[in-house]
């Protein structure tokens, strides 16, 4: 082999391997892009779905609150309903307590 064969030989190997060398940052590039646009993907969707999260805590303790209210309505209606239940009991016994022949 000639040194121009030579030389020839090494120019087509570096000329490959500088090809390649472009092929290789161009596919990493595209590989980069992609994973930026993936990265702000999943950002837009966690923003999303904190303020889901946030609004459904909001509704949440909203619902609690209200079911507090209506629990204490009934507690107190429940209660009324007792005292009546027993003042109806109270008068009740004492008019049969008078209504029997005391011996």
């Amino acid at each position: 082999m000639t040194i121009e064969e030579r030389f020839e030989r090494i120019e087509h190997i570096t000329a490959g391997l500088a090809e390649e060398r472009i092929r290789d940052r161009e596919e990493n590039r595209q590989l980069w892009r992609d994973s930026q646009r993936q990265i702000n993907e999943l950002a837009v969707r966690m923003t999303e779905l904190t303020s889901t999260v946030t609004r459904l805590a909001e509704e949440l303790q909203a619902a609690d609150r209200r079911l507090g209210e209506r629990i204490d309505r009934f507690a107190q209606e429940s209660r009324a309903a007792d005292r009546h239940l027993e003042e109806r009991i109270e008068a009740l016994v004492s008019a049969i307590g008078k209504a029997l022949p005391r011996s």
